[in-house]
């Protein structure tokens, strides 16, 4: 057999056996479904973290009654408001008292805020760049330590970074207006592209996926406003529907596991091709 097809163990290719994994924005919507992967993939350990207790909990008991499960494999509640510089700090101290090293870091955390352009609220749009853009800095500097203890060029550790399509292309535009929004997933993703070139020497690859639309809490409401509503999106997307947990799913497994070591500074847009067909994402209203 040729060297070239003999694919080096190629059962264990997307495993993440043993691994420990941290999601923020892991209690709903397309977080919950990437620590759900993370999980049934091999995880020893998923932590998941969001502003409010009660969703955390929540969360980890869904999740620690799944299937497939690996023999010990858990997922852990750690609250805190990945906004802040305290609270990614709160957030570094409650994943410290259970484990030395981190493998895989999910910056999912996200906030949006629609209104018109001519009224847009200064402080909505500084929410929103406080937790996609620079909530998102602070973590990855803050959790960089223990991503470095087993990380090396063999089997680094990974940074995945939730943007979005709308960090690609033109956003909502109109009466709910997205524009902090659009502007931080584009921000956050030539960060992501910063991040992996300073810490891929460190064993570290810094990837994102740009999420289109999904049927989730965050973006139910604005696409129902959209042109046709959800039945009229579905139809305009190449692939005839929207995302799906399992679409979010795969990707991060993939960026997660062996079969993506050597992706560094990545996009991925998961959208069924929605974005390149529009052109842009205006939602008419």
């Amino acid at each position: 057999m040729s060297a070239d097809a003999n694919l080096k163990d190629f059962p264990s290719l997307f495993s993440l056996k043993g691994k420990v994994a941290v999601v923020t924005g892991g209690s709903r919507g397309l977080g919950l479904s990437a620590a759900s992967a993370l999980l049934q993939a091999g995880a020893s350990k998923v932590f998941i973290s969001s502003r409010k207790k009660d969703a955390c909990d929540k969360a980890v008991q869904i999740l620690n009654t799944l299937p497939n499960l690996q023999l010990g494999a858990k997922a852990i509640s750690v609250p805190a408001d990945s906004a802040t510089l305290e609270g990614v700090k709160n957030l570094l101290e409650q994943v410290k008292q259970h484990t030395e090293h981190v493998d895989i870091l999910l910056a999912n955390a996200g906030a949006s805020w629609g209104a018109p352009f001519d009224t847009h609220p200064d402080t909505a749009f500084a929410k929103v760049m406080d937790l996609n853009v620079r909530g998102v800095f602070n973590l990855i500097r803050e959790f960089a330590p223990l991503l470095q203890k087993k990380a090396n060029k063999e089997d680094p550790s990974r940074v995945i970074i939730t943007s979005s399509v709308a960090g690609l292309g033109i956003g909502t535009l109109g009466k709910q207006g997205t524009y902090g929004y659009s502007a931080s997933k584009a921000a956050v993703l030539h960060l992501g592209r910063n991040l992996a070139v300073e810490l891929g020497p460190r064993g570290i690859t810094v990837n994102s996926i740009c999420p289109g639309f999904f049927p989730t809490k965050m973006a139910n409401g604005l696409m129902e406003m959209a042109e046709g509503g959800i039945k009229g999106l579905e139809e305009k997307n190449p692939m005839g529907r929207l995302g799906r947990p399992e679409d979010i799913a795969g990707v991060v497994v993939y960026l997660s596991s062996r079969a993506g070591s050597h992706v560094n500074g990545a996009e991925i847009e998961i959208d069924g091709g929605a974005l390149w067909k529009r052109g842009e994402l205006d939602v008419k209203l």
